[in-house]
């Protein structure tokens, strides 16, 4: 293994690894390259354009987020420091958004499409998402927001287009974990419909059965949703610990593969734990097999 850029961490899970019949997979990093990269920004008022450059730029000057998905903005949008924050909310796995406050301009929002809108999302949007890309939306408010409560209603301003091609031989990886009898569930924090459209691109049988990880409350609905469905969406780090711990309690051999610090507390519980080396220190710490390429195809 080490001759193919495989760095095995504890030498019995290798036996495990034998025995999967479960593969979750997270998408981001994963399944996908994660060289994320804006491939449009969609100005939703068009008076507002100029004030949208603006706020983004003065977002990004002041912003303490730093992960895939902000690199990728940050090299798309140009920094301004048109106007100075008073107060900011960091981005969470749990929110999906993230939040600045600028004097006299009010409070500024970027995050999951579901989250910042609640009426019929804009046809941009969906279009979006319905071919497989990570759609993020920016709105504004004069209202206070909190971190403990539901959002202000709105205006939108913007809907960003991101896209992450999924790696190389990925449908061949799958297809062979397929054939082997191995169960390939998708795991992210994405929208589903994304979600579901990049693992039909990949060949994941039953791709087109997703969930909303949102709509999961209970640890029964947990259980119910890991043996019903293939593809789950909206899903937080804690969730995705609780669908490892109910496949295991299910009678199955669980493999999870992730590369970030939201996938740390399911490699740990995961029968045998698979991580992309060029993603979080954490996560290559937890898992006992490392992938030194980051290359998916070392899976077979």
């Amino acid at each position: 293994l080490s001759k193919k850029n495989v760095l095995v961490q504890d030498l019995y899970s290798l036996e495990n690894l034998a025995h999967v019949d479960v593969l979750c997979l997270d998408k981001t990093g994963t399944l996908t390259q994660g060289k994320m990269e804006v491939e449009q920004a969609i100005v939703l008022v068009p008076e507002a354009k100029d004030a949208f450059e603006k706020l983004m730029g003065s977002f990004l000057a002041h912003t303490q987020d730093n992960n895939a998905t902000f690199q990728a903005i940050r090299s798309y949008f140009a920094s301004s420091d048109a106007f100075t924050p008073t107060h900011q909310i960091p981005f969470s796995s749990d929110r999906k958004w993230s939040a600045m406050t600028f004097e006299g301009v009010g409070t500024f929002l970027l995050g999951a499409p579901e989250r910042l809108c609640t009426g019929t999302l804009p046809e941009e949007v969906q279009k979006g998402l319905q071919e497989g890309k990570r759609v993020l939306l920016v709105g504004l408010t004069k209202e206070s927001v909190s971190k403990d409560q539901p959002l202000p209603e709105l205006n939108l301003l913007a809907a960003i287009i991101i896209i992450d091609p999924i790696r190389e031989h990925a449908a061949d990886t799958i297809s062979y974990f397929q054939e082997e009898g191995v169960s390939v569930k998708l795991i992210s924090g994405d929208n589903p419909l994304t979600v579901s459209e990049v693992a039909k691109e990949a060949g994941i049988v039953n791709a087109e059965e997703y969930v909303d990880a949102t709509t999961l409350q209970t640890d029964e609905d947990i259980a119910n949703a890991i043996a019903k469905y293939t593809v789950f969406g909206r899903v937080t780090p804690g969730q995705k610990r609780q669908f490892v711990q109910a496949l295991k309690d299910q009678g199955k051999t669980v493999a999870m593969t992730g590369d970030g610090v939201n996938d740390v507390l399911a490699l740990k519980d995961a029968d045998c734990s698979v991580a992309m080396a060029s993603g979080s220190d954490a996560a290559c710490q937890a898992a006992q097999v490392v992938l030194l390429e980051s290359n998916f195809a070392c899976m077979p």
